[in-house]
């Protein structure tokens, strides 16, 4: 079945209340998303992690190069985008659009088949998961300790079993509200800590140890992604697991990553590091270091819903009768264009998500709210195709 479209749409709105994080402030969402469309009518929905527009500009270089060829043969053609940016772009933004490019062929391939992605990747073997929610980011004009323990009872009242936190501003400050958000969560809820590469290792080291009392089940991202020598001495000398990847863009990057043991835990993000034909090779490649992989997930129920096929899809690590439930990450930051633009075919009941039966990704996309936040120019006025979902 031949591609015959490659549309990517740019969505942008503005948030309600800006939020920021240790190197910068959100004040607007801004997506790239891709569809793909067959010459049967056949559509599929794929996402990128990145600045949207030069994504956007990817993905128009990409079409050339995919138009009329057969939407199955999804590593094909993947490898011809590959190929077509190797010279200049082994990692970041041309990457992305390869990675909503090929959600979106997987996406395509699973209506196609009538079948899951998850059962495309090789099966469900974690019918049921545990995602942990993001948060806890920083907002000005309020306690902010108060605001922070707050939206973490909030989780815990959700039926979350964990929930992640913002670091970064400094030692003192993290200490302060890391101990105040222990506090309001009790001990049973796990707590995972993100600086988002704010600190030398040094640094890094200094709040490992002052915080480990606080049983903190990762830090993530503690030093820059460039720093693989202080990753490496970090995770040496600390108890608390080390987790990063999210700035990692193919095996390759992984490889790196786990050839100098910088990680315990390896964070591919789906759509950025090379979609999921790409993601199911980092996996392989952490899977036999013997590592575990949490992808990092942030956009729409398109990225969300890539994530839980994959996660379904995870080998157990190494596996045991009675095993924790595989987890993933599930951002619970104010996103109309996740919970406005876009559906998914999966509910999530006591902070656990049931991995969905439903065609392809099992998620959509309400055009009438795509063209209001749309910035492309032209896409305001494109009518909806008559498609088969």
């Amino acid at each position: 079945m031949k591609i015959v479209k490659i549309e990517p749409f740019v969505v942008s709105q503005k948030l309600g209340t800006p939020f920021y994080f240790s190197q910068w402030e959100y004040d607007a969402r801004k997506i790239c998303l891709v569809r793909i469309t067959l010459e049967n009518g056949t559509y599929g929905w794929g996402e990128g992690y990145g600045p949207a527009d030069v994504i956007k500009a990817g993905i128009e270089f990409f079409r050339q190069f995919l138009i009329d060829k057969e939407a199955l043969e999804h590593e094909t053609l993947w490898q011809e985008m590959y190929r077509r940016s190797m010279d200049y772009a082994r990692s970041g933004t041309l990457q992305a659009a390869i990675s909503a490019i090929d959600v979106a062929l997987w996406d395509v391939k699973g209506k196609l088949l009538d079948q899951p992605v998850s059962v495309l990747l090789g099966g469900i073997k974690n019918p049921i998961i545990q995602p942990y929610a993001t948060g806890l980011y920083f907002t000005k004009g309020e306690d902010l300790k108060t605001k922070l323990t707050k939206e973490a009872q909030l989780y815990k009242s959700q039926g979350f079993k964990a929930v992640k936190m913002k670091i970064g501003l400094s030692i003192k400050e993290d200490l302060d509200y890391i101990a105040a958000v222990r506090k309001a969560i009790g001990p049973e809820m796990k707590l995972m800590v993100d600086a988002n590469h704010a600190y030398s290792c040094k640094e890094a080291l200094e709040l490992c140890h002052k915080m480990e009392k606080y049983d903190i089940s990762w830090f993530e991202e503690p030093v820059s992604p460039e720093d693989y020598e202080g990753y490496r001495r970090l995770r040496k000398k600390t108890k608390i697991p080390i987790a990063g990847g999210e700035c990692e863009y193919l095996k390759f990057g992984f490889k790196r990553l786990l050839e100098n043991e910088c990680v315990d835990i390896a964070q591919p993000d789906i759509c950025a590091a090379g979609g999921l034909t790409e993601a199911k090779r980092i996996a392989t490649l952490a899977q036999s270091y013997c590592k575990d992989v949490v992808p990092h997930s942030w956009g729409t129920w398109i990225a969300i819903s890539a994530a839980v096929h994959f996660v379904a899809n995870l080998d157990k690590n190494p596996g045991r009768l009675f095993d924790d439930l595989s987890t993933m990450e599930l951002d619970r930051t104010e996103n109309p264009l996740r919970d406005h633009l876009t559906t998914k075919s999966f509910s999530i009941a006591d902070g656990l998500i049931e991995a969905p039966r439903t065609p392809g990704l099992g998620v959509d996309v309400n055009l009438d709210i795509l063209h209001k936040y749309s910035t492309n120019e032209g896409d305001k006025s494109q009518r909806q195709p008559k498609v088969r979902s």
